[in-house]
Order: structure tokens, then sequence, then C-alpha cells
């Protein structure tokens, strides 16, 4: 057996994530049936919006993978402020401060992977 899903025939889903500014398009995969230890998403964010900087530490200690796919922002970690556009891929570490935040003047367009690490 097999799953097929469709980046453009699923609907996005808008909210505010980690208190940051506006609302990014979520699309989640394989949720409800994958028994990996990962969630995989895409998110699209329009300009100026962002995820808010957070750590994961309470609930759980996530790692997570950033890779984008279109559009230009910056991603904070730690201290530092990272300049991210297509192409680049983050890794933000278990227990780090990190978050995004699109910078330019079209979509954000990214595919985010996270799981407890082992």
């Amino acid at each position: 057996m097999h799953y097929k899903l469709n980046e453009f025939s699923s609907e996005f889903r808008s909210r505010v994530i980690h208190d940051g500014q506006g609302e990014i398009l979520t699309k989640s995969f394989f949720r409800d049936v994958s028994k990996l230890p990962v969630n995989f998403d895409i998110w699209e964010l329009g300009p100026g919006v962002s995820e808010g900087i957070h750590v994961h530490e309470n609930e759980s200690s996530l790692e997570e993978i950033y890779y984008f796919m279109e559009g230009e922002g910056i991603m904070w970690i730690d201290e530092h402020t990272v300049p991210i556009v297509k192409g680049d891929v983050i890794l933000a570490p278990a227990g780090s401060n990190h978050g995004i935040q699109n910078t330019g003047s079209f979509p954000l367009k990214l595919v985010i992977l996270w799981g407890e690490p082992v």
C-alpha cells in the first residue's frame, strides 16, 4: 500500500505560529498514516510575516530542519541573525531559540521537518 498527496490539491491552514506577526499558511502531510518520528509540512509566509522566536524545551526538545524553496528572509538562531534565500537549508538544534521572518516582497515558502532527536 502507498499514499499519495499533492501540494496543490491539499488545503492550506492559516495560523499564527509562536506569537509571530501575521498568519502562516501551513500544509501537513501524512500525519495520520506515517509511523516516522518526524513531521513534514510546507509553510508559506507573506511579506512581513514571521514565526515568533521560540525554544522547544518544556513540551519536548524538538530538532527542526528548514528548507527554503522560494523567497527571502531571515532566521534567528540563538544570538545569530541569518539571511535566507531559495535553496538554503538550516538546522535548528534542540534547545535553540529560533524563528523566521519573510523580509522580501514575495511569499517565503519552505519545507519544515521536525521531531524529537534520538
